[in-house]
């Protein structure tokens, strides 16, 4: 009887979780229907309740920075930065500070660069590495991709490294753990622009400012994957480790660091990466190189310019990634006791040879030490001829004008004003019936209180612009990157060379995406959406072929030994069986939209983006800090919902 009762009670849940999520939603459709009948504060929220969030987080910062004397603490961090970026800087491109041994010639460092990649991946890797680094010579953009490297090569360290003690940290403390995995979170869901004001007025403009958003910026993954990893240590090689009687650091540094390794090697990876698309970005607060050019050539529509720019920085990104990629799957090389040291480290000393061959070459042929502008290859006038010749072509014009004209006045416009006359209570019900459809009050009360903490900001109808450019293009990556996802997995000859295609793809820079969005559409609501469609489409496309292949094979056979056609198998075998993890890519998709949205401020948007890139001009560090929280908060509401309705699909397919 007691066994019924509970089965009951639990039916009784299950159904009473539709019922009230159909209740929240159908109020939501009646505040939107009853909108003409309704107040204005049923409608917006009025000024009178708006919070002075940014007022309380101004006189926070204010009171951190001065009372406090926390800005005393960052400037002396900034000197100690300054000093490292002041090396790194001497040494890759000759800037006149210590120790003045710099710049390194160029063909130098390309022959260490394929040295080190032949060591990491063979000939190809080595190609890769040397000729990015040859290409960079030749366009005429060395002493730019310097400058960005010489952040990267400080950034990217410390960033390790903080990252590597924050996730030992989490790893034993759990408490420390719960705490700081909710600030994660957030931070990974910040807008880019949140990271530069405060970079900015705590420490000095320029590199050191840059290096510390780029940071701040990269330090999450490698906690993650730190903690991750070292959780995932087998009890049977820690017991191995114990009964040997190592102490506490041997374990650590013997036993769990070692076992460890490839997860800690993917979140060097990822930190590796997000570096380089965050100091690119950091040319918004006056961080020169590669990024301050792209962004100053892109302002001045000097697209042709702007593409070999575009070129090198994705040829850096790609080598980067590759090249640490493949130090993730290489396994250390293990020599028999008595090999002499010089076959025990024959790369390394290649790599030395190569070195010191090189710069003593530069010092007799002036074009292995520097190339000067007149004898580089850069043809960004002649791009420029040719693009402006494609796209005056009449077919092109009268292709690009039409779909522009139909996007702007029949989707777009429509769509924004739409979303923009829902009263705000609407939209939050609506919300939190979504949140309680996949997790029940606590989904709801959490996605809902997430959009009316927005609400109470003041900054409403700026949100909501940001969320119609994510929602439109989400929806147009859905459309054609769903589709494409099938069909690659559907045909082994496709799938790889789209994967491949996907993860360079996720490589580039943002920046890079806006290239051709302006080029085809100029500067409007239409080459925002573009750019965020090319950049949300990359995890959709990629998380489809992942989802459908990972099917188990003897779920298809069964299929087809039931006589169910290809058609059949992909609707109700594989499609089912693949939603959670297409899932994932769906919200992957969202989130990198929400990143993208306010990259393309620059394009001249009306959302909170556009905002945020006006704080930077002043001391508005508390309206910074409210802006980047709007979006994250909204990020973190989509982000919720799509992942608790992940899980519940795996928990029932059991998987």
């Amino acid at each position: 009887m007691a066994m019924t009762d509970v089965s009951s009670d639990r039916r009784d849940r299950r159904l009473a979780a539709p019922r009230a999520a159909v209740i929240l939603l159908s109020l939501a459709l009646l505040l939107t229907l009853a909108k003409p009948l309704l107040p204005a504060f049923l409608t917006r929220v009025p000024d009178g309740a708006v919070l002075p969030y940014d007022l309380w987080m101004q006189s926070l910062f204010d009171f951190i920075k001065d009372d406090l004397g926390l800005i005393h603490v960052t400037r002396a961090i900034s000197a100690a930065l300054e000093w490292l970026l002041d090396i790194t800087a001497n040494l890759l491109y000759g800037k006149n500070r210590w120790p003045h041994v710099g710049p390194i010639p160029w063909s130098a460092v390309a022959a260490v660069a394929a040295v080190t990649g032949y060591a990491l991946g063979g000939a190809r890797m080595a190609v890769l590495a040397g000729g990015t680094f040859v290409w960079v010579a030749l366009i005429g953009q060395w002493d730019l991709a310097m400058q960005t490297m010489s952040v990267i090569a400080v950034a990217a360290p410390v960033a390790v490294l903080t990252g590597l003690l924050l996730g030992l940290a989490a790893w034993k403390f759990p408490r420390f753990e719960r705490a700081l995995m909710p600030f994660l979170a957030v931070l990974q869901t910040l807008p880019f622009f949140t990271y530069l004001l405060p970079a900015v007025i705590f420490f000095k403009v320029g590199p050191t400012a840059g290096c510390i958003a780029t940071v701040a910026y990269a330090i999450p993954p490698m906690v993650l994957m730190t903690t991750l990893g070292l959780k995932a240590v087998s009890d049977e090689v820690v017991e191995a480790g114990k009964m040997s009687g190592s102490t506490r650091w041997q374990m650590l540094r013997h036993v769990y660091i070692p076992s460890a390794r490839t997860e800690l090697l993917v979140g060097v990876n990822q930190v590796i990466m997000l570096s380089l698309a965050m100091v690119v970005l950091t040319a918004f607060i006056g961080m020169p190189g590669l990024g301050a050019k792209l962004l100053s050539l892109m302002n001045s529509l000097k697209l042709g310019r702007s593409f070999e720019i575009g070129v090198t920085i994705v040829l850096i990104a790609v080598t980067l990634d590759r090249c640490s990629k493949a130090w993730v799957i290489k396994q250390p090389q293990h020599f028999e006791r008595g090999t002499p040291w010089w076959k025990r480290n024959g790369l390394l000393l290649t790599g030395i040879g190569a070195f010191v061959a090189f710069v003593i070459l530069a010092q007799i042929v002036q074009v292995a030490d520097h190339i000067t502008r007149a004898q580089d290859l850069s043809m960004g006038a002649e791009i420029d001829d040719v693009i402006r010749a494609i796209l005056s072509n009449g077919v092109v014009t009268s292709i690009t004008e039409w779909l522009r004209w139909f996007l702007i006045t029949w989707v777009l416009i429509p769509f924004r004003n739409a979303l923009l006359w829902l009263p705000t209570p609407a939209v939050i019900l609506a919300i939190a019936a979504a949140g309680h459809a996949v997790g029940g009050w606590r989904s709801s009360l959490t996605a809902g209180a997430f959009f009316a903490i927005v609400a109470l900001t003041g900054w409403w109808d700026r949100s909501i612009i940001t969320l119609y450019a994510v929602i439109s293009a989400v929806i147009l990556a859905a459309m054609i990157g769903l589709p494409l996802g099938i069909l690659a997995a559907r045909r082994k000859k496709w799938a790889e060379p789209i994967l491949l295609v996907c993860d360079t793809a996720q490589t580039f820079p943002s920046f890079i995406y806006l290239i051709p969005a302006i080029m085809l559409f100029g500067v409007n609501d239409v080459s925002v959406v573009f750019a965020i469609f090319i950049f949300a489409t990359v995890p959709l496309m990629r998380y489809t072929i992942e989802g459908i292949r990972a099917v188990p094979e003897e779920l298809l056979e069964a299929a087809d030994m039931s006589g169910a056609t290809r058609r059949q198998k992909l609707v109700n075998v594989q499609l089912p069986l693949a939603l959670p993890t297409m899932a994932v890519g769906f919200n992957q998709a969202i989130m990198f939209a929400f990143f993208m949205v306010i990259i393309a401020a620059f394009i001249g948007t009306q959302d909170l983006g556009q905002e945020l890139q006006k704080t930077l001009a002043g001391n508005q560090l508390g309206k910074n800090f409210v802006l980047g929280i709007c979006v994250a908060l909204m990020a973190l509401s989509f982000d919720h919902i799509i992942m608790r309705w992940s899980a519940n699909q795996r928990r029932k397919l059991g998987v």
